[in-house]
């Protein structure tokens, strides 16, 4: 199956203090911390086109542009999803948005890139002398 705009995903979570910005250290409160919102976001489009990706290639998140608009108290529950709204050959663009069970609580875009995992693995481990 090819790769086309509008393919979804998605990814979700229940808070736990482990995912406070508080134990992060992303601030001082123990609600959902912004770097696990991203992590969702990342996770929703990961998923939404791996079954489209051919064996042995995967994507990297690349760029986010994101506004976490809404805070999350433990124990409530988030769920993110990715829709895929532009590919430029191996650049894939997904519009990303999370709600936790009252209200919108981030949107914006997320950029990944189509890699072949043992070109790119051994290029990064290549930096190790």
């Amino acid at each position: 199956m090819p790769l086309e705009k509008g393919i979804k995903g998605s990814s979700s979570c229940t808070v736990t203090l482990n995912d406070t910005a508080k134990a992060l250290g992303s601030g001082g409160l123990d609600v959902l911390s912004t770097p696990k919102l991203i992590a969702l976001m990342e996770n929703a489009a990961l998923v939404s086109v791996r079954p489209y990706l051919e064996e042995g290639m995967d994507t990297v998140g690349t760029k986010l542009d994101v506004a976490h608009v809404a805070a999350t108290p433990v124990g409530m529950t988030v769920r993110a999803e990715a829709e895929l709204i532009e590919i430029d050959r191996r650049r894939l663009v997904f519009s990303v948005k999370a709600w936790d069970e009252v209200e919108l609580v981030g949107e914006g875009t997320h950029e990944r890139f189509i890699v072949d995992m043992e070109k790119f693995t051994n290029k990064c481990n290549s930096k190790i002398k």
